[in-house]
């Protein structure tokens, strides 16, 4: 176990270190974006170091049917990569993100939404599943809603750590207005600095 951790943390630190040298160079475009999540599938495909032994979803029966967990952010908060973990059975509103995220997928399947931003609230434009070896990107106000029926492991990253983004909005549909997301409430810290290994 130990060496698998030694493992998994070399990973996401080498993968973390290339996605920083991508933003440095290249700014934060869809091009840019698109090379940032190829390198992230890149990691997503070491499935054996990213289970739900590892990171396993809430209990059923609690607040949430999906948790994140921290595995790497910079002391500034960029940089913020999560494990994200859900026993399915989870999804979300439209939404943007106020900086930018890729999802990619290690195991399970998350459906993804796109959403225009229009006078009557939202419309969908599109959807794409993210699963082993797929995933998507999103610019700062890109909308997007997540569905997941069943068991899902995948990575979330963001140019800025989730606690440090009290502008997201999501559109909620039954009052068709505009609201500040609350901030996420099951954000487990998984990073080794604060583990031990």
């Amino acid at each position: 176990m130990h060496d698998r951790a030694i493992q998994r943390q070399r990973e996401i630190e080498a993968a973390v270190a290339d996605v920083r040298a991508i933003e440095r160079r290249e700014g934060v475009t869809r091009e840019s974006l698109e090379k940032i999540k190829q390198r992230l599938t890149r990691l997503a495909a070491l499935t054996e170091l990213f289970t739900t032994a590892d990171y396993p979803p809430p209990q059923p029966g609690g607040k949430r049917n999906s948790c994140l967990y921290r595995v790497s952010e910079d002391s500034d908060h960029r940089f913020a990569l999560y494990v994200n973990s859900s026993f399915g059975n989870y999804g979300t509103p439209a939404h943007n993100h106020t900086t930018w995220a890729v999802i990619v997928g290690v195991s399970g399947e998350e459906l993804n939404r796109f959403y225009d931003r229009v006078d009557e609230g939202v419309r969908v434009k599109g959807e794409y599943v993210v699963k082993q070896g797929t995933g998507v990107a999103f610019m700062p106000q890109d909308l997007h809603s997540i569905h997941m029926e069943k068991p899902v492991i995948n990575f979330h990253m963001y140019g800025l750590a989730l606690e440090e983004l009290p502008h997201r909005e999501y559109y909620k549909a039954d009052e068709r207005v505009w609201k500040v997301f609350p901030p996420h409430s099951d954000i487990r810290e998984a990073r080794p600095s604060t583990l031990k290994i």
